[in-house]
């Protein structure tokens, strides 16, 4: 059973079970007041570290960008890892903060709930992988267990889910890499584990793109075929001492933050990405931004043009339920 087909069935069975003691579906249908209008609905992986004001960024951009028509819309957040919801839970009660982190499926439940029916859901993954086949399973099992609803979901893409985007996200990166003169840059993505990922496409895709158009700008990911070790090893090859680490992941979060840019050698001895290349002799440096008078790791949500993509896809998915 493949990730999507293990999330449908789980999904049906979970919602099933919530609605198992609510009493007659139709009755109800009958009595709530419907809304007209769709939500929305962006679902991202999440994170606990500070870099989690690269949502609120995109947020504000978002209720920014819309067309006029659609800014009075019901705009919600769902969070895709249930490790990241577990722990910001956990810190949101002992803070004595109201606010939660929620699950896709709780919030689309939650906005059936209140009477939509037509609900846009734009996950803010990069490429077309795991955690991307997850939220399609899990919509598809949550509309089978609404069919008798009549609820109406649309997914959007992951960023890179064509190869013109993916020259559109290359062409806006230039401004922040080094010529051959000042060094070399090194794309820092995620990656993943299993052979039989159809992202693997993309990486190798997205590796085979710099390597044509930049002789000083590799791919690398924290794990997977475009490995760590094959990006810095072309790193080293440079002439200039210098390499640019540039977070390729919508959130540069603990993984920029510890594996790419850490100071300190984890427990095993482990260096980050970082420190290897001081040790033979490098000097490193990533690209960062200013919000709100503090500095971040620039991660994907912090360009304005990759929010943008976002942004046309969901507008994109409002006129479907215009007609």
């Amino acid at each position: 059973m493949n990730t999507r087909h293990m999330v449908l069935t789980v999904t049906s069975l979970t919602i099933f079970m919530l609605f198992a003691f609510t009493g007659n579906v139709f009755a109800m249908l009958k009595t709530m007041t419907l809304k007209k209008n769709p939500a929305i609905v962006i679902a991202a992986f999440g994170t606990t570290t500070r870099a989690q004001v690269t949502y609120d960024f995109f947020d504000e951009q978002l209720k920014k960008e819309l067309p006029a028509k659609y800014r009075s819309y019901e705009i919600r957040w769902a969070f895709t890892s249930e490790i990241v919801r577990e722990r910001a839970n956990r810190k949101f009660k002992k803070d004595g903060v109201k606010k939660r982190y929620l699950s896709l499926a709780q919030v689309i439940s939650n906005l059936e709930d209140e009477g939509y029916r037509k609900i846009v859901v734009q996950p803010l993954h990069i490429f077309p992988g795991i955690e991307y086949e997850s939220v399609l399973g899990m919509v598809e099992g949550l509309r089978l267990a609404f069919k008798d609803f009549g609820l109406r979901i649309e997914v959007g893409k992951p960023l890179l889910q064509y190869w013109g985007k993916m020259s559109s996200v290359i062409e806006l990166l230039k401004p922040d890499l080094l010529t051959p003169q000042q060094g070399c840059n090194v794309l820092t993505s995620h990656g993943t584990e299993k052979t039989n990922e159809g992202a693997n496409i993309t990486y190798l895709g997205l590796d085979g793109r710099l390597s044509r158009e930049f002789s000083n700008t590799f791919l690398g990911s924290v794990e997977g075929i475009v490995s760590r070790e094959s990006a810095l090893a072309k790193a080293k090859a440079c002439k200039a001492k210098t390499v640019r680490f540039i977070p390729f992941m919508y959130v540069a979060g603990n993984h920029v933050m510890n594996d790419i840019m850490g100071s300190e050698a984890k427990k095993d001895g482990e260096l980050s990405w970082s420190l290897e290349m001081k040790k033979a002799g490098f000097r490193t440096e990533a690209t960062t931004i200013v919000y709100k008078g503090k500095e971040y790791y620039k991660g994907l949500g912090f360009y304005p043009e990759v929010n943008r993509i976002y942004i046309e896809g969901i507008v994109e998915m409002l006129k479907k339920f215009e007609f």
